[in-house]
Order: C-alpha cells, then sequence, then structure tokens
C-alpha cells in the first residue's frame, strides 16, 4: 500500500496529562503528516483530575486535525478507548497513550507491519520503563492474556497497537463494563503481529497503571472473557472428592487391619477445614460470574460522554 494512501485514525486516552498533551499532539502531527493522506487524533478525556480537558479544548481550536470527548467519570482506559474506536473515521486505527512513553516516531513502523497483511500490530517495548511491582504486575496480566486471548503472541501485547477499523464491527453490540480492547480484537481475527519498539522513561507525573489496578484488571478479563476460573472450580471439586474417597478408603481400611479408628481431633479438624475452603473458594468464582451477569441484566452503561467537541474547520 502506497503510505501516502492510507488514513490514520489516532486515540488517546486522557487522564492527568496536562503537561504532555501539547507535545503529543504537536509530533503526532508531524509523523503522520509525513506518512498518511489523511489522519485525525482523537483525545478522550477521562475524568482527569487536572486541567486535562482545557488543554484539549486548547489544542481542538489550534488544529483542525483533534476531537476530544470528555467522559461524565472515570470509566478506565479500555472504555475510554472504546469511545475512540467507535468514533474513527478513517480505514486503519492507532492507539497510543498520553505520556509520551510510547514515541509516535515509531507509529510509521505499525503501519508498515500492518501493510504486510496483518490485521493488528502490537509495539512491544524493548525495555519497559516502570518500578519492579509495576513490571511484575504487567507480566502477571500478560499470562492473563494468553489464557484468554488464545493467540501466540498475547505475552507481547501492549497499548501502542495499529488494527483496521473494519475490526470493530465483531464487537459493536458489546455493552460490558469491564471490556478489554485485546480481547476483543481476538473476536474479528487471529492475524497479530508484534514489532519491538523504544519505550522512553516517563518525563511528567507517575504512572495511572498501580500494581493493585493491573491485577483487578487481570481479574476481571478472567471472569469477563474466559470460563478458565469456573474449570478451576470443577477441577479442585473432582480433586478434592478424590482426596476424600482417598481418605475414606485409608480410614476404613486401617480400622479393618488393625482394628482402631483414625484418632485424633487435629486430624478430622484439619480435613474439615480443608474441603470448607475449596468449598467457598469455589462459590467465591460463581459469585464473581453471577455478579457479572446481574451487571449486565442491569444494562449499566460503560461509559457515558458528558461533551465533544471538535474544530469548526474540520465539519
Amino acid at each position: 500500500m502506497d503510505r501516502k494512501s492510507r488514513e490514520v485514525s489516532v486515540i488517546v486516552p486522557v487522564y492527568n496529562s496536562q503537561e504532555s498533551l501539547a507535545s503529543l499532539v504537536a509530533r503526532l502531527k508531524g509523523v503522520l503528516e509525513s506518512c498518511n493522506n489523511a489522519f485525525e487524533v482523537i483525545l478522550i478525556n477521562d475524568d482527569s483530575l487536572d486541567d486535562s480537558w482545557h488543554v484539549i479544548c486548547g489544542l481542538i481550536d489550534t488544529y483542525d486535525f483533534v476531537k476530544g470527548f470528555n467522559l461524565m467519570r472515570n470509566y478506565g482506559q479500555h472504555n475510554a478507548l472504546l469511545v475512540g474506536i467507535r468514533a474513527a473515521r478513517y480505514d486503519i486505527i492507532v492507539t497510543i497513550d498520553d505520556d509520551l512513553q510510547h514515541p509516535p516516531e515509531e507509529i510509521p513502523r505499525l503501519l508498515e507491519t500492518l501493510d504486510e497483511g496483518y490485521d493488528v500490530v502490537y509495539g512491544r517495548p524493548q525495555a519497559e520503563q516502570h518500578g519492579l511491582w509495576r513490571n511484575l504486575a504487567s507480566q502477571v496480566t500478560k499470562m492473563v492474556f494468553r489464557s484468554v486471548m488464545d493467540v501466540k503472541i498475547a505475552r507481547n501485547v501492549s497499548a501502542f497497537r495499529a488494527f483496521r477499523t473494519p475490526l470493530r464491527d465483531a464487537f459493536s453490540d458489546y455493552r460490558g463494563c469491564y471490556p478489554s480492547i485485546d480481547v476483543l480484537l481476538t473476536w474479528a481475527t487471529k492475524r497479530f503481529a508484534v514489532i519491538v519498539v523504544k519505550h522512553m522513561p516517563r518525563k511528567q507525573g507517575t504512572s495511572n497503571y498501580t500494581f493493585v489496578k493491573l491485577v483487578i484488571h487481570a481479574l476481571n478479563m478472567l471472569t469477563g472473557f474466559s470460563t478458565l476460573p469456573l474449570r478451576i472450580a470443577s477441577f479442585l471439586g473432582f480433586a478434592f472428592t478424590f482426596f476424600g474417597f482417598c481418605i475414606l478408603v485409608y480410614v476404613i481400611g486401617r480400622y479393618l487391619m488393625s482394628g482402631t479408628p483414625v484418632a485424633g481431633f487435629p486430624f478430622l479438624a484439619s480435613i474439615i477445614a480443608i474441603f470448607a475452603g475449596v468449598q467457598l473458594f469455589s462459590l467465591g468464582i460463581i459469585g464473581e460470574y453471577l455478579a457479572r451477569m446481574h451487571l449486565r441484566l442491569m444494562d449499566r452503561p460503560g461509559y457515558v460522554i458528558r461533551e465533544k467537541r471538535e474544530n469548526v474547520k474540520d465539519k
């Protein structure tokens, strides 16, 4: 594909990034003008606590290719991405974080790989510039991705991705409260690719993804897009049923061979505690699924838009 024939929508979820937005948009402008025929930048303010929305409004007044959405409250990165994905009007979508850790100058490499016949291309950081706990949580999350996504490159997913806009048709009716863009993309295709890109140190602010938030996100993916926890509960049920049967054989066998039962309250108490713990664990897993079914039945929206802004020159 001729690079000048590309039309690209760049989507940026924004949260407390007033200091980096101007630089990000300026760099995106230079990159996109050099490698695309038409482009737009969609900034989604996820109810930032700073002046990010006012900065976005200023950028919209300055650049005719910038659009902005201001959400009613904080819905999370993936819900914010859904807003931009559904609003994108061009054939290719690029998602990038707002903190400049993913250099916009790497976007042409994503697009060139996409031109090779892939539907989704991830930019995997050569070396992530995060702390120990954040990196550990990221690895746990990617392990969960691998079990949920069922694709070989699942452990290489990142927020820096390019994909073909028609893929969104596969999840156009999705209304869950806890989406995962990467999992939703697997509903449409298995043609994924990954390239190694630069990953820069964060210059302003701190990451909004803490260890706890990443773990919660992983749990949301497991219970929202996979039956693996239920299978684990079933396996534990079968395993401990077999374990209980073995204990019964041992108790009866000892009585028949020696004429004395198994003595001791500690033995009985330990067995009861083990089985009770497994039962409560399994019930907890089932409860998580029931809670999600309850939320889906309430038809709770994943996001609500407070305001949309665009430059009048773009109309």
